[in-house]
């Protein structure tokens, strides 16, 4: 059917040429050997006086040069329209061709952030599980999975215990690890925050945050895992049996600067932005190499539109900011006060609450703010595991952006990039940051 619309411009122009009157060119008279010849044409053209008689046909003279002329006139335009039509519609098509491949590349653009992580690769390292369904991005594991894992989930797998459940230590096959969250059935919120973990961590995709590897739901029982974290939390480093001891100064700066990016992940990088809500030390994790990671978010919120109204209060009594205790306004703010409460706990190795004598308690904003802004007194209330490996010019800088973090007003206290940026100089390059040490044995031993 194309074929014939490209050759109806060829039969426009043909078809006049078809029509046109007829060469009649006289032959030659033949000699007659007796009469003489004579000159001049034989066909002329005749005057009114000798006008033909009705019913006799006149003749006229068509020259070839000029018919020829026309004939290639209008070969020369059905073939320049020819011509034409195959570039446009040769344009046509190539046009068609690039906007299908950049649909697609569009296409495959929005879908790539709705990803999360990858867990093909994850799941290729656990030959015994198999995924019997999704739920978002995450693996569902099978319950007889975990169970042959965690040992029927024995006390002495135990690694800790949190506000909805225990958290077990999980041996698969090849032996690769991971951690096996057990929700406490009946809780009213364990479902809410099963799921709003579920849905939040098969999102996130950051180095700094913990990873899902899957989830199960075996009758009224919910179970999430996790990838290992063998140094567990900073609570237990700081405040645990080891006291602090593995933790020299410039890993408490690595810290609080992977810390600081997880954040700054959540309120600047994740559409909506997300507030964790419930920042602590005992949801701060460590990797074998002290990389520290985010956990924990079934309190978590997308989104700024939050009022008192809509938000339940939640949080751990010293991490939770002021304006959110007393007033129930909740913003990246609240997070950025969580944030400077462990930067005292890394700097002192103090709790962020400490009982006193009786049933009084004390705070560690409110022991440490009259002696972080004034010099002389600020180096003797640093953690003594640190007091003679740390830069002073450096331990001055930090307790300024814990002053600023801890803030009674939200206003005042800064955003978590720029806090972020104010560490990274702080921390040597070998562990994440922009120092240069001179000898890179104190980056891990001073």
């Amino acid at each position: 059917m194309k074929l014939y619309i490209l050759l109806i411009p060829i039969w426009v122009f043909i078809t006049p040429l078809l029509s046109a009157p007829v060469d009649v060119t006289p032959q030659p008279p033949i000699t007659d050997p007796v009469l003489p010849t004579e000159k001049g044409p034989i066909f002329q053209v005749p005057s009114d006086k000798d006008a033909p008689s009705p019913g006799v046909a006149e003749l006229k003279v068509v020259h070839h040069q000029d018919l020829n002329k026309k004939i290639l006139i209008s070969l020369i335009v059905a073939s320049t329209l020819l011509a034409g039509i195959l570039l446009l519609s040769s344009c046509f098509w190539i046009y068609r061709l690039k906007m299908r491949k950049k649909s697609a590349e569009k296409g495959s653009q929005k879908a790539e952030p709705a990803k999360g992580l990858s867990w093909g690769p994850i799941m290729a390292k656990f030959p015994s599980l198999r995924s019997v369904g999704r739920k978002g991005l995450v693996a569902v594991i099978e319950y007889q999975s975990l169970v042959a894992a965690t040992n029927n989930f024995q006390e002495q797998n135990a690694l800790g215990e949190g506000r909805l459940g225990c958290v077990y230590k999980a041996q698969f096959n090849n032996d690769i690890q991971a951690a096996v969250k057990k929700f406490r059935g009946g809780e009213p919120d364990a479902e809410k925050e099963f799921e709003n973990e579920v849905d939040l961590l098969s999102k996130f995709q950051h180095q700094n945050i913990i990873s899902l590897l899957g989830y199960c739901i075996h009758a009224d029982a919910q179970f999430l895992v996790y990838e290992m974290m063998q140094n567990g939390s900073l609570e237990f480093q700081l405040h645990g049996p080891p006291r602090g001891s593995a933790l020299n100064w410039h890993l408490r700066m690595k810290i609080a600067l992977d810390v600081a990016r997880g954040l700054e992940y959540l309120h600047e990088r994740c559409n909506p932005p997300v507030i964790h809500r419930d920042l602590k030390s005992s949801n701060v994790l460590l990797d074998s190499n002290f990389n520290a990671k985010l956990s924990d978010f079934g309190l978590a919120i997308a989104g700024w539109n939050l009022n008192k109204s809509n938000v339940k209060l939640s949080g751990t009594l010293g991490y939770v900011a002021p304006e959110y205790l007393l007033d129930g306004k909740l913003t990246d703010k609240s997070d950025v006060y969580a944030f400077g409460i462990i930067l005292l706990e890394l700097l002192m190795g103090r709790r962020p609450v400490e009982k006193l004598a009786g049933a009084q308690c004390q705070s560690i904003v409110t022991w440490a703010m009259p002696q972080l802004t004034d010099r002389s007194k600020l180096p003797n209330i640093v953690d003594p595991v640190i007091r003679n490996g740390m830069d002073l010019k450096h331990l001055y800088q930090v307790a300024a952006v814990a002053v600023l973090c801890v803030q009674p007003e939200p206003s005042y206290r800064p955003l978590i990039t720029d806090v972020l940026h104010s560490f990274i100089p702080l921390v040597p390059i070998e562990l994440g940051g922009s120092l240069r040490v001179v000898d890179s044995a104190l980056s891990i031993n001073a």
